[in-house]
């Protein structure tokens, strides 16, 4: 008697192949994907190039200053303006008077913190510019970053993507 004839041995061994290689496929692609992003992260995120800053900026309102603290979060140098980024301060044209006090204490706090020494900004020689026209930097001294400081004595708070506007008048 001889062995009966098996003929979807062949189609059984394809079939596993196949599917063997679709799962391959989806690692290579995702493998791919990730080699991707591993080598253009220096064009998508590039690394921050830091400057250090010699600066003695009194309040805004002093004749004969060539730069001075405008509000919590923002300097001018000249007719330049720089945004201070990472934190929010009140404003001191605000909507309440609660919110302009805080404005002047937030600007009073930036002026003693930049009076401290020297201290790093981010950005280099092109740093970035809001729809404003100002230069938007991040400010730190050695490990110490200002928001970080600042938003810590209760005189800003954090601002970027994912955080609510503030209101300084509740």
């Amino acid at each position: 008697m001889s062995r009966p004839l098996r003929f979807d041995a062949r189609w059984t061994r394809k079939r596993r192949w196949r599917a063997r290689l679709r799962k391959a496929g989806w690692w290579l692609v995702i493998a791919l994907i990730a080699a991707g992003i591993w080598f253009a992260r220096d064009r998508l995120m590039p690394v921050q190039e830091w400057q250090e800053v010699r600066l003695d900026l009194p309040i805004c309102g002093t004749r004969g200053a060539a730069g001075c603290v405008v509000d919590g979060d923002t300097i001018a140098i000249g007719k330049r303006r720089v945004r201070l980024t990472g934190f929010d301060a009140p404003e001191l044209d605000g909507a309440c008077d609660a919110e302009r006090e805080a404005a002047r204490i937030a600007r009073s706090a930036l002026h003693d913190w930049l009076a401290q020494g020297p201290f790093e900004w981010s950005g280099g020689d092109a740093p970035p510019y809001d729809q404003y026209g100002r230069e938007l930097r991040s400010i730190r001294r050695g490990d110490e970053e200002l928001g970080e400081t600042l938003i810590a004595r209760g005189l800003a708070r954090e601002s970027g993507w994912g955080f609510p506007r503030s209101d300084w008048c509740e």
